[in-house]
């Protein structure tokens, strides 16, 4: 196996061989259309029976997708939407929850490592009185785990957070893009992370994780169902050929496929932490709680590894000299990948 030295984003890595021989399985012969077929019931059946509920499941191709269709089916276009000011829908779906909503106000509140706080929520919806008809109304708080910080919210931390939102007539979203990497971390079942906490609406990413494209929209009242798949069909999102998102899907979860993944991508996340951790000086930024690590390194070691040809993302200034940089592992990374990087010239040096 050759030694890994991209850690600028888990989107960067292959997919998993299980993914890919259910793929080569599912193109035996044809099957019925836009999710007509076996196995897009099957994919219904097999998340309800995770998630301990009855849910009503979409799967489409893309994070942006899954993280706007499901927004555009509770909130209104005079409507909008409160995520944290580092939130993906916010920064970097170019408009996309605006378009799909047609026309909705993304409102962004301060955060806290990346986690919104029921005190800064209440803060923010406080200058969007309800009664108030020239006021955005706020229909949807939306919320991202792990965050864009690579931080968590516990399960209370969610349950308090949606029963503010309901409490405020606004349904609660989860942008579940690492969700696996949050589920292995917390020690927690799918459904205590998500709707027994008062999640409405769950965009489940896999393509971080093993899949080669396949996110799910996961909503807990099945009543969504009458509609969406208008929605879909609209959006372009609606594929002739589902029968390929399903059969990533089915293999993904297939023998906790999607968790063994998460853990290696987790464990060696905590490995690199450690090995930047010891060097005095380097400061990890947040805890790496999942499969991202913050570090604020020296300049000079950027470019020094840069030039050793390993790959991560500059983040932000780090103070004289130093900068905030991210790195990400994924279920590809090996420990002797973390190891290699730890004992290379320009790490050592």
């Amino acid at each position: 196996m050759s030694l890994q030295k991209d850690f600028s984003s888990d989107n960067r890595a292959g997919a998993s061989p299980e993914i890919l021989r259910e793929l080569a399985d599912a193109n035996k012969g044809p099957a019925a259309a836009y999710g007509e077929d076996a196995s897009g019931r099957d994919v219904e059946r097999v998340v309800s029976n995770l998630f301990e509920k009855d849910v009503a499941v979409f799967p489409v191709v893309s994070g942006t997708a899954a993280n706007c269709l499901a927004l555009a089916a509770v909130v209104p276009a005079y409507g909008g939407i409160l995520c944290s000011d580092d939130a993906h829908i916010s920064r970097a779906e170019c408009g996309a929850p605006e378009f799909f909503t047609a026309g909705a106000k993304i409102i962004t509140a301060p955060s806290d490592e990346g986690r919104l706080t029921p005190e800064q929520v209440t803060a923010t919806l406080d200058a969007f009185p309800r009664a108030a008809s020239d006021r955005t109304l706020m229909a949807a708080l939306s919320v991202t785990q792990s965050t864009e910080c690579g931080t968590l919210y516990s399960c209370s931390d969610i349950q308090a957070l949606s029963t503010l939102a309901h409490q405020r007539g606004l349904a609660m979203h989860m942008d579940g893009a690492r969700f696996a990497n949050a589920l292995v971390s917390l020690g927690c079942s799918p459904a205590e992370l998500s709707w027994k906490a008062g999640v409405d609406m769950l965009s489940l990413g896999t393509s971080k994780n093993g899949t080669y494209c396949g996110e799910l929209i996961i909503f807990f009242d099945v009543s969504k169902r009458t509609h969406f798949r208008r929605i879909l069909k609209r959006s372009g999102h609606l594929l002739a050929k589902q029968r390929f998102l399903s059969a990533q899907i089915l293999a993904y979860f297939r023998d906790d496929l999607w968790l063994r993944n998460a853990r290696q991508a987790n464990r060696t996340a905590s490995l690199l932490a450690r090995k930047l951790a010891a060097r005095p000086d380097i400061v990890l930024r947040y805890e790496a709680a999942c499969n991202e690590v913050f570090a604020i390194l020296p300049d000079g070691l950027i470019e020094a590894l840069r030039d050793e040809g390993y790959s991560f993302k500059t983040w932000g200034a780090g103070g004289a000299g130093r900068s905030l940089v991210r790195f990400v592992t994924s279920f590809c990374t090996q420990e002797s990948d973390i190891e290699a990087l730890a004992n290379c010239r320009a790490f050592q040096g």
